[in-house]
């Protein structure tokens, strides 16, 4: 086996230390603040999401006369959310919770109609697929 002495090599042929800059914070124009405001969704927005992940398919559909009668006898409560704004917010996240990214044209029409914007829709799509990924994950573990 062979032994190289490395104490009798120059100090001097060491590598020279190298520098980095600091980074630059991007310049935003107000084009992109306004852009990253309309992408944000509320506080109350966000519980409806939550909220939204027990809801079944079939809180979507108009109850019939069978189902109201059923629901009064059994006091079960209506999951429908009195302001129609917040309404189009639950079924589209119902639909995203159950479906991922395939959800119904006539859906994305009436989220829009509703006064949401791409950004917020995009925003609350990529927190339920970051969620149910995190929920997968977890139960292969078990």
């Amino acid at each position: 086996m062979a032994y190289l002495n490395f104490d009798t090599l120059d100090a001097g042929l060491a590598p020279p230390a190298v520098t980095i800059a600091p980074a630059e914070e991007p310049v935003l124009t107000a084009k992109d603040r306004a852009n990253a405001a309309a992408a944000r969704l509320s506080a109350l927005e966000w519980s409806v999401v939550a909220l939204a992940r027990r809801d079944t398919l079939s809180s979507l559909r108009v109850p019939g006369r069978l189902s109201s009668a059923m629901a009064s006898l059994f006091r079960q409560n209506n999951p429908r959310l009195a302001d129609d704004r917040l309404e189009a917010l639950r079924r589209m996240a119902v639909l995203a919770w159950h479906h991922s990214f395939q959800v119904p044209v006539s859906e994305l029409r009436a989220f829009f109609a509703a006064g949401f914007t791409v950004g917020q829709y995009e925003t609350m799509m990529a927190s339920i697929s970051a969620s149910t990924s995190r929920d997968r994950a977890r139960r292969r573990r078990l």
